[in-house]
Formats: structure tokens, C-alpha cells, sequence
């Protein structure tokens, strides 16, 4: 099997086959780092049902203070499971507590008013905690933010009938950018659905998340999370309604979810610019394997806020259906942070609508022309950097472009390693700014006519066994 190594530029720069087999990536990908045990939550056995304490199920009646007496009886005992009976459970935010579980049975209905006066005082989630240990969210319920009633809508992402029926409904237009808002007194604030923020051993299983007003899942600066057979749910064109982000954790594992939402599937964040830079929280130590994201900006994203740092991350056996972007990295200058040591192995797409696997380091800017009248800036601790990324086993049919790895002039992608991959899109692959990339076993069906691989500003290209090939 021959390979090639192209220098900068052009495909038609080529080609050794001695030396450069050995600076190809070889044995287990996958084996870059050892994920530590992850602790679950130690609930006691304890329990109380809600209704004992005066909740209604009959989707009317406000019980939210039900709800707190009910956590606020089991914390004074130390801790136990706060149990919503099959039924109508209609509340505003919920304030958890250390050492509680909250419990739904089958057929429970867990949802929040519309009363936005209710959130003003307390913390960024309808359901909030911060600084607790040992929490979880279980059972086999739902669990609604009534999210339409909190985001704006763009005119572009509805009928036009359905945008006419909103403006009628109240609220106000935005007419530059022609974006409905909910609320006409000019009220843009918007909860998460589950905001826990520095807390250690959680646990969300089998529950439904569904209808955020803004992101649905935020554990942020969390240790020891553990998420288990959740499904995530948004409108597709749910404004910020991203899946689950995972912001500045440690350890954690998801296994078995599904999301099928408004903006990015499986996110991971660190905090955004210098504030973030001078205190990094790194997510880091994360396994995410067995999911299915339909309907989402990206399947599996790192950025764009990721100033802190993301490292040691394994993704496996996922599947990706009719998102936006498969594999999504993006960020810009001026965040900083390094993005190192992620695994990524044995992942389905089809019906991908821009790019499978996507590198963008100009997130929500133009790339400028560079040139003698345009030169790079000098890198400096806003550059931000991403580095030992290996990708094997990914199959995808259908996509606007294969892949793009887009650095910056300044500071190329590094050490961007795919194998045994095979992707049918309209466009190949393209490279720009990087380095250090290896494609091995890599096949590439494009549309008649385009080119399987194009290079700009980027050397040291391994392929070895790289093939592309032209479909009707």
C-alpha cells in the first residue's frame, strides 16, 4: 500500500513512500488516556410522594411550594427521593437540594409555568442547584420547560402562516432582523431547563427533557456526572436550544441518550475569553457512547466556548441523523483555550446538511483573505488551539462537504488524524491551515466533477490508502 505526503498547496506535491510510514498514527487510537471511575450519587432510601404535601396533578394547580416542603423534608432527614405519581404536576422553578433525587413515575407530567414573574428571584435553571452532592434527576417521566412561551422565533424558520398566527398572538417583531419575541415589554431572558452548577456525584436517568426555553441540559463545573437512557427534546428550530452542554466538568459519562433538538447536540464548553483563560476549568475525562442525535446543529460539537480547555474526551458508537454538522469543532480568536486528546471512533451519519466533520476556527466570522496587503496576526494567549484529534471508523451517506479542517494562519490545526473512513458528499475534503494531518483508509464519493481533496496553506499530509471517487 503506498503513501503519500503532500507538502503545501497542491495535490500535485508528492510523494515518498520510505520515512513517512513511521509519522503515520499506528495501533489503538483510542487508547490515549484511562477514564477514571465516575461516582454516582448515594441517595437514601427514604421517600415522599409530593401529593403528601398538598401538590395537585390536575396540570392547574400551581405546586411549587409542595414541592420545595417535600424537598425540604427529606434534606432535614438527610436526603431521599422526592416521588411525582403518575399525573399533571404544574410548577415553577424547583430549588434541588444535596443527597435528593427527584423521581418520576410512569405516566408523570412534570411542567413549568409560563408566569415568568415566578423566576425572578433564584438561579439560571428551572431546575437549579448549586454547589450540592449527590443529586439526581430519575424515573420514566416528563419533564416540560413550556420553552415556546420564553424563545424568539426568526421569520426564516417557519411558514408563513405559522409566523402570522405568532405576530398576531402579541409580543413584538424585531423588523431588522425580522425575529418575534414572546414577551412585548421587551423581556429577552431566558432560563435553562436543568442548570446544576458546581456539584459533585449526579445522576440523570431514563427521563424525558423536553421544550427549554433556552438550553435544556447545563451541568457546569461539575464533577462526577453521570447521564443514563435520557431523551432530549427541542423544536428543531428551538432558538439556543441546545441538547445537553457540558461546561467546565470532570468526569463524566453519557451513555444511551437521545436528543433531537433546536441548536447543538452533545456540546462541550469551557468558558469564553481572557476571564476564562486566567481561571481555566478544562472539561475534561468524558466518555459519551451509545446515543443518537436527530435534528441538531451538530451531533458531537467541542466550542465555541472553550477557553478553558477540553481534553481527554472518547466518543463511541453514536449516530447521527439529519443534523446540521456530524463532528463539530469551532471557536475564533480571541478565545484561547486547547482542545487535546479527543477519540472519536465508530460513528454512523446520513442526511448530513452541511459538513460531516467539521473543523472551524472562524466561528461567526468571515475568513479573511491573507496576502501581502493582509497579513496574519502574531499568535498570542487569545489564539486558540486544537490538537491530537483522532477520528476511525465513521461512516457517512450524504453531506454537503466530506470534511473541512479550517486553522487559523497563525495557528494551524495539529495532529487531525482520520481512519477508516468513508463518506459520500457532494464536496471532498478541504484542508486549510493545517498540519501534521494523516488520512488513512480514507474513501470519498463526491459529485462529478469536484475534486476529492484540496490544500491551502497546509504540509505534512499523510494519506495512505486515500481515495476518491466520482458518483453520478
Amino acid at each position: 500500500m503506498k503513501t503519500f505526503i503532500f507538502a503545501s498547496m497542491s495535490m500535485l506535491l508528492a510523494l515518498t513512500i520510505s520515512d513517512v510510514r513511521a509519522q503515520t498514527p499506528t495501533g489503538d487510537w483510542m487508547g490515549g488516556f484511562t477514564m477514571p471511575v465516575v461516582a454516582e450519587p448515594r441517595i437514601p432510601e427514604r421517600s415522599v410522594s409530593v401529593a403528601d404535601f398538598g401538590a395537585k396533578p390536575d396540570g392547574r394547580t400551581l405546586c411549587t411550594e409542595a414541592i420545595a416542603k417535600a424537598i425540604d423534608a427529606l434534606a432535614a432527614q438527610g436526603g431521599g427521593r422526592v416521588v411525582f405519581p403518575r399525573g399533571f404536576w404544574l410548577t415553577a422553578r424547583i430549588n434541588l437540594k444535596s443527597h435528593i433525587a427527584l423521581q418520576l413515575e410512569p405516566g408523570a407530567l412534570v411542567q413549568f409555568t409560563t408566569d415568568f414573574p415566578l423566576y425572578r428571584q433564584g438561579g439560571h435553571g428551572q431546575i437549579y442547584g448549586e454547589n450540592l452532592e449527590d443529586v439526581a434527576i430519575i424515573g420514566q417521566g416528563i419533564i416540560d420547560g413550556n420553552g415556546a412561551a420564553w424563545r424568539p422565533m426568526k421569520r426564516s424558520k417557519v411558514p408563513e402562516s405559522e409566523w402570522k398566527k405568532m405576530v398576531a398572538s402579541g409580543g413584538r417583531v424585531e423588523q431588522k432582523s425580522q425575529t418575534w419575541h414572546p414577551r412585548a415589554n421587551g423581556d429577552t431572558w431566558r432560563l435553562h431547563l436543568v442548570y446544576l452548577s458546581g456539584c459533585k456525584r449526579v445522576l440523570l436517568e431514563g427521563v424525558t427533557f423536553r421544550n427549554s426555553p433556552s438550553w435544556n441540559v447545563h451541568p457546569l463545573r461539575c464533577e462526577d456526572v453521570t447521564v443514563r437512557g435520557v431523551s432530549i427534546i427541542n423544536a428543531w428550530n428551538a432558538q439556543n436550544g441546545d441538547g445537553m452542554d457540558i461546561e467546565s466538568c470532570r468526569n463524566v459519562i453519557v451513555r444511551d441518550t437521545l436528543l433531537s433538538v433546536g441548536d447543538d447536540g452533545f456540546c462541550l464548553k469551557s468558558g469564553s475569553g481572557e476571564e476564562a483563560r486566567r481561571d481555566p476549568h478544562p472539561t475534561e475525562n468524558v466518555l459519551i457512547e451509545n446515543c443518537t442525535v436527530f435534528r441538531a446543529h451538530g451531533g458531537f460539537v467541542i466550542g465555541s466556548e472553550m477557553s478553558g480547555g477540553v481534553r481527554n474526551v472518547r466518543v463511541n458508537n453514536c449516530t447521527f441523523v439529519d443534523t446540521d454538522m456530524g463532528l463539530r469543532f469551532k471557536t475564533q480568536r480571541g478565545r484561547g483555550g486547547v482542545v487535546e486528546r479527543i477519540y472519536i471512533s465508530n460513528i454512523n451519519m446520513t442526511n448530513i446538511v452541511t459538513d460531516a466533520i467539521g473543523f472551524n476556527m472562524f466561528y461567526n466570522g468571515k475568513v479573511p483573505a491573507i496576502g501581502k496587503n493582509a497579513p496574519a496576526p502574531k499568535a498570542d494567549e487569545g489564539t486558540p488551539q486544537f490538537r491530537d484529534i483522532f477520528v476511525q471508523d465513521v461512516i457517512c451517506r450524504g453531506a454537503k462537504r466530506a470534511v473541512q479542517l479550517q486553522g487559523l494562519p497563525e495557528m494551524p490545526l495539529r495532529g487531525v488524524h482520520l481512519r477508516n473512513v468513508s463518506i459520500t458528499a457532494a464536496q471532498g475534503v478541504v484542508l486549510e491551515d493545517a498540519e501534521n494531518i494523516t488520512l488513512q483508509n480514507v474513501e470519498i464519493f463526491t459529485a462529478k466533477g469536484n475534486k476529492p481533496l484540496e490544500m491551502i496553506r497546509s504540509k505534512d499530509v499523510r494519506t495512505e490508502g486515500f481515495e476518491g471517487k466520482a458518483v453520478e
